[in-house]
């Protein structure tokens, strides 16, 4: 059944003539991008970490990437760590491999059905993330420009160091290629900040001393969400402004990865706020309940500014500012209290109501950011 399948993916890949749905590789997309953009590009902010939510029912740490802005583009550059990028033979055949460090125009990162990688970038990671997952952008304004073209530059390093197969390097023990445990997408970020743009107070971790043991390495591994909570911090020390974009899941995507061995539609996958390590994450989505996803949900929320999302009728985007974003030490001040009042409520088992309002979990369009109590799942 599996062989029939497939034999008839290719096929529809092969013939000119089937016309590919809204939302599907290769399909239409919103007539609007350019202009949506446009919009939010007049606020002058520098650069924009990208986290994405989790597909999976439990231990989903979804995935992290930067957006550097380039004042000569019409469209920011997004790097981001190729999660096939691990000589794996398997990888080889039918997904991009050439780089470690992909480079894509955000629009297309975010929007597009089609790749300038070509025909083996992954739909849903490499470009339409939107049709898969909702993904949380963390604007920052301020940043010197030596500092852009230092991170870049150090993303390019990851490129020529995968290339050579070199091992054993500042950033990482080892051979420099992809490891979901060990050179992920969270601790290639970080490490272009601590090494290249000169953070040296960063805490980047090294999982290497369990090469052998995974699950010890899992508890050293860099988390997305923690990653970007601690460059947040890094960029107020520095004297950065920062506000927040919430991109949120088109829920109505049908497309199968053909790809996957379970064959679910986008629109089908849970869409979960990526969980830091702790007692949450292998919770379902909306029942997270320990202080350090609360915190980062609630900060997040307090710092938003743009919601954008895919309108179900008209198939265009849409853009709305709902609130003022607080400056970040006044939302961290509010996002503790609350996350410890809340967390404390939730581990005595109380009836309460939520002090904290956390970014959204669900594609749901009603508002900014969605709230979600404890017992609303995807």
């Amino acid at each position: 059944m599996h062989f029939i399948w497939s034999l008839a993916a290719a096929f529809f890949w092969m013939s000119p003539t089937v016309a590919a749905d809204f939302a599907h590789r290769g399909g239409p997309e919103p007539a609007n991008i350019e202009a949506v953009s446009k919009q939010l590009n007049a606020d002058p902010f520098d650069m924009e970490l990208l986290i994405s939510f989790g597909t999976s029912k439990g231990g989903s740490a979804g995935h992290l990437a930067l957006a550097i802005r380039d004042q000569t583009r019409d469209d920011d550059l997004v790097y981001s760590a190729n999660f096939y990028a691990d000589r794996d033979p398997k990888h080889a055949e039918n997904f991009y491999t050439q780089n470690l460090m992909v480079r894509i125009p955000k629009n297309e990162y975010l929007f597009k059905t089609s790749s300038s990688l070509g025909e083996n970038a992954s739909f849903g990671l490499d470009f339409g993330e939107i049709y898969k997952r909702s993904v949380i952008g963390i604007r920052a304004y301020g940043v010197p420009a030596e500092e852009k073209a230092a991170l870049a530059a150090y993303f390019q390093r990851f490129n020529d160091d995968f290339r050579a197969r070199t091992s054993n390097v500042e950033y990482h023990l080892g051979e420099v290629k992809y490891d979901y445990l060990r050179l992920n997408c969270a601790k290639t970020i970080g490490s272009a900040f601590k090494f290249g743009a000169g953070y040296t107070e960063l805490a980047v971790s090294n999982p290497w001393l369990f090469t052998n043991i995974r699950a010890l390495a899992a508890l050293r591994s860099n988390i997305p969400t923690e990653m970007a909570m601690k460059l947040v911090e890094a960029w107020n020390k520095r004297g950065y402004g920062m506000d927040v974009v919430l991109y949120k899941k088109y829920a109505g995507s049908s497309y199968v990865d053909p790809h996957e061995e379970e064959k679910i539609s986008f629109g089908d996958l849970p869409n979960r706020f990526p969980s830091v390590l702790s007692r949450d994450f292998r919770r379902e989505a909306g029942a997270y309940e320990d202080y350090d996803n609360l915190y980062a949900m609630y900060l997040l929320y307090n710092m938003g500014k743009y919601s954008v999302w895919i309108d179900e009728r008209t198939k265009r985007l849409e853009i709305e500012k709902s609130k003022q974003p607080m400056i970040y030490p006044t939302a961290v001040q509010l996002a503790v209290e609350s996350a410890r009042s809340d967390s404390d409520s939730y581990r005595r088992g109380l009836i309460f109501r939520a002090k904290g309002t956390r970014i959204g979990e669900q594609p749901n369009n009603t508002h900014l950011y969605d709230y979600i109590t404890k017992d609303k799942v995807d």
